[in-house]
């Protein structure tokens, strides 16, 4: 821990410079104040956080169109042993861009992340019908090659920032097909970094392995949520990939583990499912917590007090 104080914190994020991860991690300005290191692909990412080489990763976890980005959840669900520890929201500008010269009616060819690229299909089937797609391990590096190596009628999907970054123009803006779309990150870390403090405004995302054998599981687990008025912003299931049929459930919820409401679900959720894994408690995007939390927090502790004075009044046995 004295080292880590003694020296700028390294996060990973997907490279090369100009990625949609770039512009996110670089929006949180301690964040940006630290030393950041462009990796090839998001495993390239954890695996430096796990091995040390980096203090934190910068991971997309879902986009707001293509939904999960399932590699990165499952990373986190079965592969690692890594905490959450911040989560950032991005609006995402997606842009075709090409070398200078180039016009619209010349494009054969679009190179991006597969994700980006799918963001804007009808975009592209409008403006570019029957136009290539080629994958390209991130939307900075697909266009790092049409920058480098200007192959013919060739555009790439990528941010200004990456425009800017390796000479191309850009040839039309805002060309997903979405309004609202938007990309969530998440900070992680390995366990001895700590979990966040309580911020006010704050997300606890856990995994929850069921019986296979024992009917009503996903009706047993939300009822331990709905009982103390917790709400859930996330809700999914992942086979847990030991055999068909066999799934478990990811679910964010609206609290930290430090409050007494949220911590007593926990408790009895570990207590009756058969594996319970706690992916951390952090800061959630947006700048003030939901009032919805704190009454349930405050009812919580008016019935806790209710039982103890009851509880207080319980006579010795003879």
């Amino acid at each position: 821990m004295s080292d880590r104080a003694s020296r700028p914190l390294r996060i990973g994020f997907l490279g090369p410079p100009g990625t949609f991860s770039e512009e996110a991690l670089l929006s949180e300005p301690d964040l940006a104040a630290s030393v950041v290191v462009g990796l090839a692909t998001f495993s390239d990412v954890v695996a430096a956080v796990e091995s040390g080489d980096t203090d934190l990763g910068f991971l997309a976890i879902e986009n707001s169109i293509e939904g999960t980005v399932n590699t990165n959840l499952d990373a986190l669900v079965f592969e690692r042993d890594l905490l959450i520890v911040r989560e950032v929201v991005l609006v995402i500008q997606q842009n075709l861009l090409a070398p200078p010269g180039t016009a619209l009616a010349d494009i054969k060819r679009v190179v991006s992340y597969p994700h980006a690229t799918a963001q804007c299909r009808g975009w592209l089937r409008r403006h570019l019908p029957g136009v290539e797609e080629v994958a390209a391990a991130s939307t900075a590096e697909g266009v790092r090659m049409v920058g480098q190596d200007r192959p013919a009628a060739t555009a790439a999907i990528g941010t200004q920032l990456a425009a800017s970054h390796y000479g191309l123009d850009v040839l039309a803006t805002d060309i997903e097909d979405h309004d609202d779309n938007a990309t969530r990150f998440v900070l992680v870390a390995r366990p001895e970094y700590g979990i966040p403090a309580p911020s006010g405004h704050d997300k606890t995302s856990i995994v929850c392995f069921q019986f296979d054998d024992k009917p009503g599981s996903l009706h047993g687990i939300l009822g331990q949520f709905s009982a103390r008025n917790l709400n859930l912003t996330k809700l999914e299931s992942r086979p847990t990939k030991k055999g068909l049929g066999d799934y478990c459930f990811i679910i964010d919820l609206e609290g930290h583990v430090d409050d007494e409401i949220v911590a007593d679900c926990l408790r009895d959720l570990h207590a009756t499912l058969p594996r319970l894994k706690f992916l951390g408690s952090y800061p959630a995007a947006g700048a003030s917590g939901p009032q919805r939390r704190r009454d349930a927090e405050a009812a919580w502790y008016a019935a806790d007090q209710w039982i103890t004075g009851l509880r207080g009044r319980i006579r010795g046995g003879s």
